[in-house]
């Protein structure tokens, strides 16, 4: 038997001990027996297991090569496991079959990124049961005009329809974090699918200028990043948005009948081009 792999401070390792939690995660997860998983952050294992002796194929990633290696000892009886060493930012996800399941513990410190990187590949994603920072889940599922509502809520909720499971105390994990998880569900698409796929550039770019300057009006904020303000003032007018609001007020359905308007009224994009889905979100 190896010797089991000691928490790696650098890396944010907080490892699942509470069993109850899994069980837990498993049920809200829902899988049959034909599913593939696509699991981040397997860790010491303790959700792969279960995994792999309820669906099809566990396809996980792991960035620590003591954890691949423990990982493939105690894990050998399964010939349904694909153990990947790497950074899962990087892992290629157009490679997923259609209708993977994600499930993941995501280490605190990339868990934003790692979801804006799963929104990014959500055609190939049937759903997602992520284990994250507390915090990180309440912005995800936050309304409009509350303190944590930003620029991670309204993309999530544009592409998915987020659900906050239940929190998961600090004492369920070793090393004990300074803050709770929850557990979030991502299943969906919840607003509108549009028939052009490019609509998505356009929106991704009204949200982020939106909230590029949280303290300004939804006109200068949008305006300093590059959109004209003609077009602007006619989008708002048309789809009777004050130009005096700021982005945390507004709805994700009013965020999608301003990018349409804008893109009507607009011959070409903003001329500064703002990142897609990976660059840092507000």
């Amino acid at each position: 038997m190896p010797v089991l792999p000691r928490p790696r401070k650098r890396l944010g390792q907080h490892f699942l001990i509470d069993l109850n939690i899994v069980r837990k995660i498993l049920k809200i997860a829902a899988l049959n027996p034909e599913d593939v998983v696509f699991e981040i952050g397997p860790g010491r294992g303790a959700l792969t297991h279960a995994l792999c002796e309820r669906v099809a194929r566990v396809i996980a990633v792991e960035f620590d090569r003591n954890l691949v290696e423990y990982l493939a000892h105690t894990c050998a009886p399964y010939d349904n496991l694909e153990l990947h060493h790497g950074d899962a930012l990087e892992f290629p996800c157009e490679t997923l079959p259609a209708g993977t399941v994600v499930i993941a513990n995501l280490p605190y410190y990339v868990s934003t990124p790692l979801v804006f990187r799963l929104l990014e590949d959500r055609d190939r994603i049937d759903r997602m049961v992520l284990m994250l920072q507390r915090e990180v889940a309440e912005r995800m599922t936050a309304s409009p005009g509350s303190r944590d509502y930003g620029l991670l809520s309204v993309v999530t909720q544009y592409l998915t329809k987020p659900r906050k499971a239940f929190v998961v105390p600090a004492s369920c994990f070793r090393p004990v974090p300074q803050v709770d998880s929850a557990v979030v569900c991502l299943t969906g698409r919840a607003v509108w699918n549009p028939a052009d796929a490019r609509f998505d550039d356009v929106f991704m770019k009204v949200v982020r200028g939106a909230f590029a300057h949280r303290r300004k009006t939804l006109i200068n904020s949008c305006r300093e990043e590059g959109w004209e303000e003609p077009v602007l003032r006619r989008a708002l007018e048309e789809t009777n948005v004050d130009p005096r609001r700021r982005a945390e007020t507004l709805t994700v359905k009013e965020f999608i009948a301003l990018a349409q308007s804008i893109r009507q009224a607009s011959s070409k994009p903003s001329p500064r081009e703002p990142s897609v889905l990976l660059s840092s979100p507000t």
